[in-house]
């Protein structure tokens, strides 16, 4: 199998595992039957590649017992931490729209998100909290942490990963009013630069009633933001 990625910044070819050769043999002949798994896998080599990169220009070496498996981990996680980017709203939600002569508002709060900061790849994780004005239809509750799921697990900045849950709630449901609120620590503020422990960003998105209706949107920032 070929990976045609970057090579490492030395000039020099970085070296695979070989666990990480061992499967690639192992599954060759399955990969050509099936093209996605044969690029994923290709994929998961040239990441690996690229860690194992990293840690030689940092001085490391990358032969030593406790980093010889490091490089594939390391790629296996960043792989899931952004699994999102494979994902769709549509993937998940199937036949979980429901309809419901229910007007009244319906208000998930607290649901665990974890995110990677897109400026420097290290986590911020905190709450998400989801309210909507349902117009004829619902949706399953779970569906809505599969949302937060979906769009957290991408490189993101907190103001967009917020906008585009709303948007999503709003274009598979058409509902009345759409409101999200996220409230999250950022370790790119704690462990590096500032280095501020108790700093947290709360960013908003709203929409519909919500937006027009400052009694509505009062009552929606009381349920989510009071303790």
């Amino acid at each position: 199998m070929e990976c045609h990625c970057a090579s490492a910044l030395n000039g020099k070819e970085p070296a695979v595992t070989k666990a990480s050769k061992c499967t690639e043999s192992k599954h060759s002949c399955k990969e050509e039957n099936d093209p996605k798994k044969g690029a994923d896998s290709t994929k998961l080599v040239c990441i690996e590649k690229a860690y194992r990169t990293i840690l030689s220009e940092l001085g490391e070496n990358t032969e030593r017992e406790g980093l010889l498996r490091t490089p594939l981990r390391a790629a296996k996680a960043m792989k899931f931490l952004t699994k999102g980017y494979k994902e769709t709203i549509y993937d998940i939600l199937n036949d979980a729209i429901f309809d419901e002569n229910h007007e009244e508002v319906v208000v998930v709060k607290d649901i665990d998100l974890f995110s990677l900061c897109e400026h420097h790849l290290v986590p911020f994780f905190g709450k998400a909290h989801i309210a909507y004005l349902p117009n004829k239809k619902v949706v399953g509750l779970s569906k809505l942490a599969r949302i937060v799921e979906i769009f957290s697990r991408r490189l993101q900045v907190q103001e967009r990963l917020t906008k585009q849950i709303a948007k999503a709630i709003e274009e598979a449901l058409q509902p009345a009013g759409v409101a999200v609120v996220i409230e999250a620590v950022h370790m790119c503020m704690v462990m590096r630069g500032v280095q501020k422990m108790n700093a947290k960003t709360v960013t908003s998105s709203i929409s519909g009633l919500y937006l027009e209706d400052p009694k509505i949107r009062a009552e929606f920032f009381s349920l989510a933001l009071g303790k």
